[in-house]
């Protein structure tokens, strides 16, 4: 790509005059990179299970942005399911939130039956991030659907 821009210069320097080159080459910079998108408001989904806690906070379209676990915290074993393992994580998610998109509210959305539910989210009052909403989106057994098959009398 460098090696393009410079014989377009080059053939541009053969024929033309100091302005034109100079023209030129303010043409063929490179362009700055792209900064890091701005999300204010997006989704925090804290999956709590009884062995390990999962923190991802998303845009509002559920594109995860930033993630962590009470493993990735340095928990092992049965401490991954505590209350405070899950405190932990969720700070540690919510600072990358925090200061790399500049999240300002979210929606919780809350699966599963583990320890770590409720103090994931109490985790988020010390970071300035408001709570929008909180919907628990734990999958429920109903009995299923009828098995395939004849009826037994």
């Amino acid at each position: 790509m460098a090696e393009e821009k410079i014989k377009q210069v080059e053939e541009v320097a053969e024929d033309q005059s100091a302005e034109q080159i100079v023209e030129a080459v303010a043409k063929t910079k490179a362009k700055s990179k792209n900064k890091k998108r701005s999300v204010p408001s997006g989704q925090m989904h804290i999956q709590a299970t009884f062995n390990n806690t999962l923190i991802v906070f998303t845009d509002k379209k559920g594109a995860a942005l930033t993630a962590s676990s009470a493993g990735a915290c340095g928990f092992r074993g049965s401490k991954k399911g505590t209350a405070y393992a899950a405190q932990v994580a969720a700070e540690k998610a919510a600072e990358a939130a925090k200061t790399t998109f500049g999240m300002s509210s979210v929606d919780v959305f809350v699966k599963g039956v583990g320890l770590g539910r409720d103090s994931a989210i109490r985790a988020l009052s010390g970071f300035g991030i408001t709570i929008n909403s909180i919907k628990d989106v734990t999958p429920l057994a109903h009995g299923g659907v009828r098995p395939k098959g004849e009826r037994k009398p």
